[in-house]
Parts: structure tokens; sequence; C-alpha cells
């Protein structure tokens, strides 16, 4: 099984490119590690990220640099030579699934008993995937 899961902040806006009807979305998160090391910090790992299609367009639309972000796909490795004649290998999640994780920022929006205030029409707006 090739799974993963991954919590953290977006690192840039996403770089998203058409080719033909489909959109594909490039982007990089930093995910902070759970230890910190001998200086007392906590680390973190960069996750690169690539996402077509809906998921593409959803994260162009509602996400951007420092954005918090949990993303669930499959790790998709390979290789190309590059101009120098070097070969180059790459690690990328492919990402099958995004959900927001803003809880700043879902609290500025919160009522009183919890919910969001969204506006009206924002069911039209929001796709669902999964």
């Amino acid at each position: 099984m090739n799974k993963v899961i991954a919590n953290g902040n977006l690192v840039r806006d996403p770089e998203v490119k058409q080719a033909g009807n489909t959109k594909t979305a490039r982007f990089s998160i930093a995910c902070k590690r759970n230890f910190k090391d001998k200086d007392g910090n906590y680390g973190a790992d960069f996750v690169n990220c690539v996402a077509f299609g809906k998921t593409a367009e959803f994260v162009e639309k509602y996400f951007h640099k420092g954005s918090p972000i949990i993303v669930e796909g499959r790790i998709n490795t390979g290789s190309y030579t590059n101009k120098d004649g070097q070969k180059v290998y790459t690690t990328d999640v492919a990402v099958e699934k995004v959900e927001f994780n803003g809880k700043a920022e879902a609290a500025k929006n919160e009522n009183p008993d919890g919910f969001l205030n969204l506006p009206d029409n924002a069911s039209d707006e929001l796709p669902v995937f999964g």
C-alpha cells in the first residue's frame, strides 16, 4: 500500500499550469517535525506535492503561501536528465485529497455556537472531494 497523509503549511503559492483541459498544481508544504533538535528547535520537512484536475483547481482557488493544509495521496518517484546530462531523482506526493486545516483562520469566522460563517451561496462554490 502506498498512502501518505501530510499536515503543514504551503511554502509558496501553488504553481498552476493548464495542459489541454486538465490543470496541474505543484506546491510544497512545510511539515513540522514532532521532536526538537540539539538546540531545542523543531525542524521541518518540505514535501513536494502535485495535484491534478478538480483537486488542482481547488488548491489554486483556496490555498496560498502560508495556508495550513492537509494532503492525502501516494508517493510518486521519478527521474530525468537535466541540461548538464546529470540524472535527477524526484519524489512527490501525488495528491488525491485536500483538506483545510485553518484553525486560526476558522476561529475568526466562527459563530458563538462553533459553526463557521459562510456566505449563502457557499455550497455552490465548494466542491466535495473524497
